[in-house]
């Protein structure tokens, strides 16, 4: 899953937020089945309208999707798309030091 630039930038913008870091890391902790927003709620103490907000700019950027089941909204962690941030950033990793240096 090959981004540009701007799709990088995005996502790391919402990622830099401390409440929707927050987020992210406890769906990432729950796995790929996610959470309900009510659990995510009571668990990192945001209030709902708050909450919302912040779960809307991570599914903007593709990092979380929301599916629901019957009354329950899950909020589900991305890790493609995760794991393509990770990538971009660490692709070109020491790519300038000399060969003897590299690990």
């Amino acid at each position: 899953m090959k981004l540009d630039i701007e799709d990088y930038a995005k996502a790391l913008k919402e990622l830099g937020h401390p409440s929707r870091l927050k987020v992210y890391k406890r769906l990432a902790k729950a796995g790929r089945e996610g959470l309900p927003v009510g659990t995510l709620q009571k668990e990192l103490g945001i209030p709902g309208s708050t909450l919302s907000h912040h779960i809307s700019a991570l599914v903007s950027v593709g990092l979380v999707k929301q599916q629901r089941e019957g009354r329950t909204l899950y909020c589900i962690p991305q890790f493609k798309r995760f794991d393509a941030l990770i990538e971009f950033l660490c692709e070109e990793c020491c790519a300038d030091e000399p060969e003897d240096l590299q690990g």
